[in-house]
């Protein structure tokens, strides 16, 4: 019962907006990659800031961010302030 109780809950969380599924064709293959393990420990993509240099995709568990780079670094302490 608690099993499927707790995949309940896993597959709850996997239903995207459609502002979120257009997140995910932005990033690049690294990144899904990299962000598809991330969301495994509970982070969601929140937004994606692109530059020059090239985009970071920023991801929010519990308000506290992680960011994968376009190469598919991530990096779960970064040097961001996220505003409410």
């Amino acid at each position: 019962m608690q099993a499927t109780m707790e995949r309940a809950v896993l597959l709850e969380r996997r239903h995207y907006t459609p502002e979120q599924a257009s997140l995910w064709d932005k990033l690049s293959l690294a990144q899904k990659f990299a962000a598809s393990s991330l969301t495994q420990f509970g982070y969601d993509l929140a937004f994606i800031r692109t530059s020059a240099v090239g985009s970071i995709a920023v991801l929010l568990c519990d308000q506290s961010p992680a960011t994968i780079s376009d190469d598919g670094e991530i990096n779960t302490n970064p040097e961001i302030i996220i505003r409410p």
